[in-house]
């Protein structure tokens, strides 16, 4: 699986979304908007996204930090149940 998570500094969901990728045990890519790419770049390369972070996984735009982990829990790469 190749995921790449574009981020930008201070977004606590963008935070949220790198702890979901150690939690599944996945390798990911992660680009910081506004360093590794301008937005104006980012803008033009996804002009669908609404916002950070914005995930892609095998060439498929997945979305935010919402669609990412229902996804994940789809696949079985994390449970919904929380932990007692």
């Amino acid at each position: 699986m190749n995921i790449t998570i574009y981020t930008t500094t201070g977004c606590i969901y963008c935070d949220k979304i790198k702890e979901l990728m150690q939690r599944a045990g996945v390798e990911y890519t992660s680009i910081l908007v506004g360093k590794d790419i301008t937005r104006e770049q980012f803008k033009i390369k996804y002009p669908l996204a609404s916002g950070f972070p914005f995930t892609i996984i095998d060439d498929e735009e997945i979305g935010g930090l919402v669609e990412t982990v229902k996804l994940f829990v789809e696949r079985g790469l994390v449970s919904s149940k929380k932990n007692v």
